[in-house]
């Protein structure tokens, strides 16, 4: 006959002393104090850089960099305990806790090196913003007053520019369409195709947009195309980039559905995934148009048309009217362009 299971019974007074006793045994145990550690490291670095410079010759050479690291370490090691160590608190129960630190003095003492050092690199002076300033201030006040009957001259390559990122903008969000199905891991599970796609997109995405414009304008020539090329494949990288991950975040359910119904995998994604990603993909598309009217503004420098022909040759000629005729007319285009483009989706959302 087998004995009843015996049942556990949590000893509740034992578990209330052992708590108790905490704190206690945590007050035993004695840490060397991170300040000693830090000021035993920063006089070893101290003594054998002193030592370098006595001994001198090849000695120097080696203890010499060797202290500098032992007190780099020492400095390090005591903003790490000052800034990054909880502070134990002792609660009036008796229990202790670890109270978080502020870490605004040590974001400082990394941040402000690091912004003398970029200005010591780049070696940029204040001075020269101060002492040549009136001249912007000249630069911007004819800015400022642009010349309206320069406008004649302005709206044909205005619209070659709106044209560039209108067709660019379609023609490559209509590229990106299938490389972004083929690359989302929820849709494709072949590891090599998906990896080799995303491979492709990422180094299209890498590309700058003057890069594949000055490219384009020694393969198809000076002109539109070359700009329209330019603006389609840095749009196909975009928005498969930004939809292949939208793609892998929708509900699969339903598509594992029609497929169990004996759809195949393009009809199960056509049914079930494209309604849920179609505006997700028409936002994305009209957010690769704001984008491309403000980068086709500048394909000109390249040769690949547009405004910004226009806005080399107004700053070769010092013309900064004309400058600010050109720029006038691109700032209410982009304005008018991105309210639409927010407004559709707003709509879309």
């Amino acid at each position: 006959m087998t004995q009843p299971r015996r049942q556990y019974r949590p000893n509740v007074q034992a578990g209330s002393r052992l708590a108790d006793a905490a704190p206690e045994r945590r007050a035993k145990r004695r840490r060397v104090p991170p300040e000693l550690v830090a000021y035993v490291l920063l006089g070893l670095g101290l003594a054998l850089y002193l030592l370098s410079l006595v001994l001198g010759g090849s000695a120097a050479r080696v203890l010499e960099p060797l202290g500098l690291m032992i007190v780099g370490v020492a400095i390090i090691y005591w903003l790490v305990q000052l800034y990054l160590v909880p502070v134990p608190v002792t609660l009036e129960n008796g229990h202790s806790v670890d109270r978080p630190r502020s870490r605004t003095l040590l974001a400082l003492a990394f941040l402000l090196p690091a912004v003398g050092l970029s200005l010591w690199v780049t070696r940029f002076e204040l001075g020269i913003i101060f002492h040549r300033g009136h001249y912007m201030a000249g630069i911007l006040g004819d800015i400022f007053q642009p010349d309206f009957e320069y406008f004649n001259k302005v709206w044909p390559p205005l619209v070659d520019t709106v044209k560039m990122s209108l067709v660019g903008s379609a023609l490559g969000s209509f590229l990106s369409l299938p490389f972004a199905v083929l690359s989302s891991s929820n849709i494709n599970r072949n590891p090599v195709v998906l990896s080799l796609l995303r491979v492709v997109i990422n180094v299209v995405r890498t590309l700058p947009t003057l890069i594949i414009a000055s490219v384009s304008a020694l393969i198809f020539g000076l002109g539109t195309f070359a700009g329209t090329v330019a603006i389609t494949l840095f749009t196909f990288g975009v928005v498969a980039k930004m939809l292949y991950e939208s793609i892998e975040t929708i509900d699969m359910g339903p598509f594992e559905a029609m497929e169990s119904l004996g759809a195949n995998r393009f009809q199960a994604f056509w049914t079930a995934c494209m309604p849920q990603i179609l505006p997700t993909y028409l936002s994305h598309s009209l957010y690769s148009f704001e984008m491309n009217i403000r980068a086709a503004s500048i394909l000109g420098y390249v040769g690949a048309g547009g405004l910004g022909i226009l806005i080399a040759e107004r700053v070769g000629w010092r013309d900064y009217r004309g400058l600010g005729m050109v720029l006038l007319a691109l700032f209410v285009t982009v304005l008018v362009i991105d309210n639409l483009s927010g407004w559709l989706r707003k709509k879309l959302s």
